[in-house]
């Protein structure tokens, strides 16, 4: 007979040890921080070398997001004269007298003073991937595109926008979709392999969690790689959970599973309190454990047909509030999503083989399609009652009713 799984936390004395320990983490993170932000601040101007992330383009200067080597990014604007490429490596001195510590966790904006392009002799594995993928490909979108769906680097605004009108931004954002099809390919290349080993040598061993450990390591690298995306740690730690979890027939899919490496990740991180991808990372996956908790019963078959829709439906509340701009064409992201699930393994067998050009064409299709747009911002009201009934029905079948309710009118006001 089969176990049944028990919770994480069963006492009020678990909770507090939990508490505890994780309260003790976040006050070293946040000493650890405030010491890097007293190095920044030592004096009224900071020089180091930084690297660029990303540049927004406006109508006679750019801005430019940097990071420098152990500290958090930061913002500045530049003459149109200084045009500088993703990853290049610069010298820069800035003012930093201004810059208090809640800005800093944040992603702090300042006047820099002086800046050069500087050649970097180190090597930089993100960097030379990306210029694979820019090689492998023609046109600019669809550069942009594979390099935010493999490296997670930036999007430009346009594109970033077209995505958002089909509501497939949670397609590019790297996270747990992404480190589920991750998985399973490294699973499967490793089960292939390490089969006839343990056979033969590790007979007494459980090859499964074998596999998952070697599994967990090469997501690790990969999230040290892409610069620990977020949305992609959050996965990452309830990935690692999940093993643990099931080694010790603790219950993985539960809402304080959720909660727990959420207070991890700020625990770790602070300053990704600030990020948007994490927020919506931690919505999505709330409400994928709301679906299955009213739905696991249903017949496998309308869980497929419905799980797209419904989580689409019941995040749109909480994204429209963030991102006003909608278009009709948004309707077709659950279906997108669908498709999704072989187009992205398979783009990424493409370009490991350096074939990625085969669908290049039908890319560009998509990406030049022309669409309408307007404007739809969720009610703060609206937004704290809708949120209220989704908390309360983690623990309450009615207020789940009217989680639903609110969702199909808030939507049909959004779309019709």
């Amino acid at each position: 007979m089969k176990n049944e799984a028990i919770t994480l936390i069963k006492n009020k004395s678990e909770l507090t040890l939990a508490f505890v320990i994780i309260l003790s983490i976040f006050l070293l993170s946040i000493f650890y921080e405030y010491s890097k932000y007293q190095e920044l601040t030592n004096d009224e101007v900071f020089t180091s070398s930084a690297t660029i992330l990303n540049r927004y383009e406006k109508s006679n200067y750019y801005i430019y997001k940097l990071k420098i080597d152990t500290y958090n990014t930061f913002y500045t604007r530049l003459n149109k004269e200084h045009y500088y490429e993703k990853f290049q490596k610069v010298n820069i001195l800035f003012i930093s007298k201004y810059i208090d510590f809640y800005d800093y966790l944040k992603g702090f904006f300042t006047k820099t003073l002086f800046i050069e392009k500087i050649e970097s002799k180190s090597f930089n594995l993100r960097f030379y991937l990306s210029n694979k993928i820019d090689l492998a490909h023609d046109n600019s979108k669809i550069k942009e595109l594979f390099n935010a769906l493999f490296l997670a680097l930036p999007l430009s605004k346009d594109l970033r926008e077209f995505c958002a009108n089909f509501g497939i931004s949670h397609l590019i954002a790297i996270s747990g979709f992404h480190l589920g099809l991750f998985s399973i390919i490294i699973y499967f290349i490793i089960n292939l392999f390490y089969t006839y080993i343990h056979q033969k040598y590790f007979n007494h061993r459980n090859k499964k969690f074998d596999i998952l450990i070697v599994s967990s390591f090469i997501l690790l690298l990969y999230l040290i790689l892409i610069d620990i995306v977020p949305s992609f740690l959050r996965s990452f730690i309830m990935f690692i959970l999940a093993i643990l979890f099931l080694r010790s027939n603790i219950k993985v899919l539960s809402f304080s599973t959720l909660f727990i490496t959420f207070l991890l990740i700020i625990a770790l991180f602070p300053s990704y309190i600030f990020s948007l991808s994490l927020w919506f990372s931690i919505v999505g996956v709330f409400y994928i454990f709301l679906f299955l908790h009213y739905f696991k019963n249903l017949p496998k078959i309308y869980m497929i047909l419905i799980f797209n829709f419904w989580i689409f439906l019941a995040v749109n509340p909480i994204v429209h509030y963030v991102f006003y701009q909608t278009s009709h064409l948004q309707l077709f992201s659950p279906i997108i999503t669908l498709i999704f699930t072989i187009f992205y393994p398979l783009e990424l067998f493409l370009h490991l083989f350096g074939i990625s050009y085969i669908l290049d064409d039908f890319l560009k299709m998509f990406l030049d399609i022309n669409y309408v747009t307007y404007s739809v911002q969720t009610p703060l009201w609206f937004l704290v009652i809708y949120l209220s009934f989704s908390a309360f029905a983690v623990v309450k079948k009615k207020f789940f009713y009217g989680v639903n309710i609110l969702l199909v009118f808030f939507n049909l006001y959004v779309y019709m």
